[in-house]
């Protein structure tokens, strides 16, 4: 495997602005002074976590996906985040993976009802793998960090990405849990959240963090509001998986 290098981009969000956004997000990209295989952008990086679902909501092949493809294009990466994209009789929360052949997606799996996202979007049903650059890449949102049987690694992906609009009130979780999941699956993971405050009052430490499959942290934002590249050494990661190939005792299991 060879290496990949991935940019991660911690910033706050205009709430419900797509086009601010996009501005801002796409000045960062344009700026950094490296290149990269892989941008990771925060869940709902169009909007903020707003349930107003329809009002915010884009259709496929909408704004946002075509100005993703540009970047990808332009940089010749590929990059990730998450809008509310309306289709099949509502709306999901769904995480684009641009590259400059196309876009892929997966729509959200676990929807956080303690902000009531269950009422104004649609679960997805379907476990996503991408493959860039010699690596698979699990695609992964918020909330689907706390149910490790649905991320678990059945020895089909090296990297798992997790993007958030994770409360600070709980950032002990997201860090715990990060770290948990490259540990227990054998895999590097890398997780981007938001810093700042929404309208709702909520506020945002990020930390943003990259992982090494044995728990190592590669990089950690804390509250930086900017960018932060890492180098992902497959190298490494082989190198781990064949010294503790604690996979094979794992145990048989079917997801429902």
């Amino acid at each position: 495997m060879q290496d990949l290098s991935v940019t991660l981009i911690q910033c706050e969000l205009a709430w419900e602005k797509p086009a601010d956004n996009r501005q801002q997000i796409g000045e960062m990209i344009d700026a950094l002074d490296e290149p990269t295989d892989l941008i990771l952008l925060p869940e709902m990086f169009t909007t903020g976590f707003s349930m107003n679902a329809l009002a915010n909501a884009e259709r496929p092949g909408g704004a946002t996906e075509q100005w993703l493809r540009e970047l990808a294009e332009r940089h010749d990466c590929a990059i990730t985040g998450s809008i509310a994209v309306e289709a099949d009789q509502g709306v999901y929360n769904r995480m684009l993976f641009a590259t400059p052949a196309g876009i892929q997606h997966y729509d959200k799996r676990h929807l956080f009802r303690m902000a009531g996202e269950h009422k104004r979007y649609l679960p997805g049903n379907q476990r996503v793998i991408a493959n860039w650059r010699g690596w698979r890449i699990l695609l992964q949102v918020c909330y689907d960090l706390r149910f490790p049987v649905f991320g678990r690694n059945r020895e089909d992906y090296d990297l798992a990405l997790y993007v958030a609009n994770w409360p600070a009130a709980r950032r002990l979780h997201w860090r715990q849990l990060l770290v948990a999941r490259a540990i227990e699956n054998l895999a590097c993971v890398v997780g981007v959240n938001r810093v700042g405050s929404d309208a709702r009052g909520l506020d945002y430490s990020g930390d943003s963090l990259a992982i090494a499959a044995d728990g190592e942290l590669l990089a950690d934002m804390a509250n930086k509001n900017g960018a932060a590249r890492v180098i992902l050494s497959g190298a490494a990661l082989q190198r781990y998986r064949e010294g503790f190939p604690c996979q094979l005792d794992a145990d048989a299991f079917q997801l429902d």
